[in-house]
């Protein structure tokens, strides 16, 4: 399963329930290089291609298999975190403006959330989106200076459809960063990724959207949890400083897929959504697997 590029890298088996996720076909492989700090890989469906970012050369790649990759968007306003909405459009955290934005159809960029109670947001860092159509996304202070945060806490937060206010769902975080939704959408988890503070929690999604008390789901040993996402059956596969690390939905560490630099993020996507495509420092690394993402 091992690719020659990945350097002390590869498949690490913790569980034998690990091997539940491989394939014959699932080499660990790289598909671009050359970058300065790749994050927020997302895969459009519409064209089948990847999309992802480096942060501070201020651009948007995009990758296709057998076309290599190309520059999608410069200047990204330093974009970190992409999604896709209902509608197949591009959800995009911006560091340079600090704002949530959406591209359109026609390629024009609308903003989506800029402030909060009347305050500048920190740094939108990660997005998801829920059937409902509901946006939530993270903002630590990352891509901003102490001197420039306006925000009184470092908040998760919820754009429902057809607002440009957010609203707080959580603000006890000390960098909330990653975040994914059970398959069923129960349960949301978020990657809290301050040094002293390396974990993820998890919470109940109530009714009305709003989150039940979090409990700790895993600690990320070796690095900070950063890109979060959950396969078909629920599975987590947290970035970290070794890779992707792979949970279990209760909680136990099954495994990991090694990258030879620490990992940012990672997207199921491709044929079926059943490659995981990894951004890993300078890099972007792809493998396929015998999950696959979940359904919307």
């Amino acid at each position: 399963m091992e690719d020659a590029r990945v350097q002390n890298g590869g498949i690490e088996v913790i569980d034998s329930a690990f091997g539940e996720i491989f394939s014959e076909e699932s080499a660990v492989r790289s598909i671009a290089a050359g970058f300065r700090f790749t994050e927020g890989p997302i895969w459009i469906d519409k064209g089948q291609f990847l999309l992802f970012s480096d942060i501070p050369a201020d651009t948007i790649y995009r990758w296709a298999e057998g076309e290599g990759h190309s520059i999608w968007r410069r200047p990204s306003r330093n974009a970190n975190g992409n999604t896709v909405d209902l509608e197949g459009r591009l959800l995009t955290c911006e560091h340079g403006s600090r704002t949530l934005t959406r591209t359109e159809q026609d390629g024009t960029v609308t903003v989506l959330a800029s402030t909060y109670q009347g305050r500048k947001l920190n740094s939108p860092n990660d997005v998801v989106v829920k059937s409902d159509g509901t946006i939530w996304f993270t903002d630590p202070t990352y891509g901003i200076s102490l001197e420039q945060k306006e925000q009184s806490a470092n908040h998760v937060f919820r754009l429902d459809p057809g607002t440009s206010e957010p609203v707080s769902v959580a603000s006890d975080f000390f960098m909330p960063n990653g975040l994914c939704f059970s398959p069923d959408e129960r349960l949301l988890c978020i990657a809290d990724s301050d040094r002293a503070v390396h974990h993820i929690r998890r919470f109940p999604v109530l009714p009305g959207n709003t989150l039940g008390d979090g409990q700790v789901f895993v600690t990320i040993e070796n690095g900070i949890p950063d890109g979060i996402r959950v396969d078909r059956t629920g599975r987590v596969f947290c970035s970290a400083a070794d890779g992707i690390q792979v949970f279990s939905p209760e909680g136990r560490l099954l495994g990991k897929i090694k990258t030879p630099k620490s990992a940012a993020n990672c997207a199921f996507g491709g044929p079926g959504a059943s490659t995981l495509f990894i951004a890993a420092t300078d890099e972007v690394w792809a493998v396929k697997l015998a999950t696959s993402g979940p359904k919307r």
